[in-house]
């Protein structure tokens, strides 16, 4: 039976320019959630966020990309995918065929441009460079014009649940026979636009977020890019894979804008269904990366769903957003990225800032960074409207 395997993989976060530099620094216990330097806010000084430490210009001469206007969720794309590219072992002759395709997840775009747009637009006649860059799709049509892609290009945004349903797509794409090989990736970059909308639901913390722990008070955004080149096995050499994407699932609860049921039926749903399309059965899951966002309800509904499933053969289970942030349509991009990476390496990542556990859940996440052989990893993603996905990822058989 032909598999969907992960040849390549790049990562850029708070923590780390590339893939390495983060496996260093969650190995070593730093978080890259603090006082941002590069967002335009006036919660910059107030509220903690996850920031990628490189300036657009910085990335801009980094990636060499001349006298253009870039947005930034652009460059941080451009940089997460040229170290999956090179990582895979990918050259350019191999996208100028309709066998390969770029799936990309964003939930912010352009929109931190916003402000750059409104001035343009009541200054210029004949449009804006700044609307060009505005929607998700600027990313996919940037990457298309960087390869001169010919197979499909997507973009999806479902809220924070976007790159597990890029990665569901792209898999698909193969399964289908659309494509040989998709380059999926998430990114998403601060925005004044984002934080002042998560401010107004009132679940940003004005500390390091404590996923799971009884005093949790909300999230930190954050930002990043992750990317993972997806190919088929019947076109690739076994000693080229990474691991392979053996389950998924999405569902949807349809409960509340911006919350889950308190029954859990949406999370529930999700990985049981990946376990099913997997073959295996809860005690053979060894890692667990929950959504673990740090606010009330996600956690305490997506806990009570975890000890459900799993009863007595619950495995480890971490939060990546409390290093990382909230990257949002990043984040299970970022996060299936790690656990890749989990599963090569064997690897079993902590959560941070948890002291007590939730008195309704009682779910103890793991605090310590370990080493220890890692077969099948699930990885949670949970977005608004109730829009669930889980990914199982397994090592190679």
């Amino acid at each position: 039976m032909e598999d969907v395997c992960i040849t390549g993989v790049g990562l850029i976060t708070c923590v780390g320019n590339n893939a390495s530099e983060n496996i260093s620094a969650i190995h070593s216990g730093q978080t890259g959630i603090g006082v941002p330097k590069n967002v335009k806010s006036r919660y910059a000084t107030i509220l903690p966020f996850g920031e990628v430490k490189l300036s657009d210009m910085q990335l801009a001469e980094e990636l060499a990309v001349g006298e253009k206007v870039v947005s930034r969720t652009q460059l941080l794309a451009h940089k997460g995918f040229n170290e999956a590219i090179n990582n895979s072992a990918l050259h350019l002759d191999d996208f100028r065929n309709a066998e390969t395709a770029i799936v990309l997840s964003s939930t912010v775009g352009g929109m931190y441009l916003t402000d750059e747009l409104y001035v343009d637009s009541n200054n210029l006649s004949k449009g804006s460079v700044y609307l060009s860059l505005y929607d998700c799709a600027s990313i996919g049509i940037y990457l298309q014009q960087l390869t001169g892609a010919k197979g499909i290009i997507n973009t999806i945004n479902t809220a924070c649940s976007s790159g597990a349903n890029a990665l569901i797509y792209g898999t698909r794409l193969i399964k289908s026979k659309r494509a040989k090989r998709v380059i999926v990736g998430g990114v998403d970059c601060l925005s004044k636009f984002t934080i002042n909308g998560f401010n107004a639901l009132n679940i940003l913390s004005a500390e390091r977020c404590r996923p799971f722990d009884n005093n949790r008070n909300g999230l930190n955004l954050g930002e990043g890019a992750g990317f993972l080149i997806l190919e088929s096995s019947d076109s690739i050499k076994k000693e080229k894979v990474i691991a392979r994407i053996s389950g998924f699932a999405n569902a949807n609860d349809a409960y509340h804008p911006s919350a889950l049921s308190d029954e859990g039926f949406g999370p529930l749903a999700a990985m049981r269904g990946a376990l099913e399309y997997a073959g295996l059965m809860p005690n053979e899951i060894d890692s667990v990366i929950a959504h673990g966002t740090g606010t009330q309800n996600n956690d305490k509904v997506e806990g009570l769903s975890i000890k459900k499933l799993f009863g007595e053969s619950l495995p480890p289970v971490c939060s990546l957003k409390s290093i990382l942030g909230h990257t949002l349509g990043a984040a299970s991009a970022v996060e299936s990225v790690l656990a890749v990476i989990g599963i090569r390496d064997g690897y079993v990542y902590p959560s941070r800032n948890f002291e007590i556990p939730d008195e309704e859940t009682g779910l103890v996440p793991n605090i310590n960074f370990k080493k220890e052989e890692i077969k099948n990893s699930l990885v949670n993603s949970f977005g608004f409207g109730g829009n669930c996905s889980s990914l199982i990822f397994s090592s190679v058989n």
